[in-house]
């Protein structure tokens, strides 16, 4: 089952075109990376999926229905860039922004209390906004994101301006929430944080789509028939391969051989190989991180 879908999705900007004809499918319950290198169109999707603005061509279905005005209170949006009213105290504009999401006064008042003391920001309540640090300012604005637990959570680089400590509790935060049943798209240029916590991702460049799918999918289509073979000769003499590999040595002392074989060749054979003439502490198979597939796929699609 899908959450979200687009179809054929397409945005003109005078002589400029943000997107063309995007299809993409993020599963329900699904944590799925938006991927891109700069002007690839990400934020202009993001901003499609919120209604600040409309494609030009296709649409957007949420629940398998036409993505209606209505739907606001089912999304919940972490720009890159936050906005806060610098002049209103934080518990007044955080009940504000609650009660805009369709919470009544009472359980957006009780709601904040509750995620005040998770983040252990209580004193902070009858403060200005302008008075806060930006880590600080960013907490404000994750609770006033995820208070009304909405179906579709987006972050857009969540992570951005926090110390490690924070940046760890904003991602358990956002773990427990996908463990709850929030369904969520997280846009962000860090492959780190796309690795820890993303099952699915979309990739867009020029405009286009250019890979969607689950992670440990994509990685297989991706594999290149490379292994790991990490040893200790116990002999003088390493017998050659008719494989191609790349020597290394490991930090431990042990070599570390990468080899690439043909796709008929069986794994096994590699490892009767080595056996001869060493003691194999480890065999794996090499499978590509999502920063290798990025890159690949982005060259690839420029290649044509």
């Amino acid at each position: 089952m899908n959450l979200l879908i687009a179809k054929n999705v397409t945005k003109h900007f005078v002589e400029h075109t943000a997107l063309d004809k995007v299809n993409i499918q993020i599963p329900k319950g699904s944590i799925s990376g938006l991927l891109g290198p700069n002007g690839a169109g990400k934020t202009t999707l993001i901003r499609i999926i919120n209604q600040i603005t409309f494609p030009d061509e296709g649409e957007i279905l949420l629940d398998n229905q036409p993505l209606q005005a209505s739907d606001i209170s089912n999304i919940g949006y972490l720009p890159e860039e936050r906005g806060l009213y610098k002049k209103m105290k934080v518990g007044e504009q955080a009940l504000y922004l609650a009660q805009l999401k369709g919470l009544d006064y009472n359980t957006a008042i009780t709601e904040l209390k509750k995620w005040f003391h998770r983040f252990e920001i209580e004193n902070w309540w009858n403060k200005k906004v302008e008075e806060l640090s930006k880590g600080m300012a960013q907490k404000i604005q994750f609770i006033v994101t995820v208070l009304h637990k909405p179906k579709l959570l987006i972050f857009d680089e969540p992570f951005s301006g926090f110390d490690p400590i924070n940046a760890n509790l904003i991602k358990d935060e956002i773990l427990k929430l996908n463990r709850e049943g929030s369904t969520i798209i997280f846009s962000t240029h860090r492959m780190e944080s796309v690795e820890e916590l993303c099952n699915h991702i979309t990739l867009l460049n020029n405009s286009k789509n250019i890979l969607d799918g689950f992670i440990d999918d994509i990685r297989r289509k991706y594999k290149t028939s490379t292994y790991s073979v990490i040893y200790n000769p116990t002999t003088t003499e390493i017998e050659n391969s008719q494989f191609a590999i790349t020597r290394q040595k490991n930090k431990n002392g042990f070599k570390n051989d990468l080899i690439k074989i043909p796709l008929s060749t069986q794994a096994n054979s590699i490892l009767t190989h080595y056996l001869k003439f060493s003691e194999v502490k480890s065999f794996t198979e090499v499978i590509p991180s999502i920063n290798e597939i990025f890159i690949d796929a982005v060259k690839n699609e420029k290649n044509g």
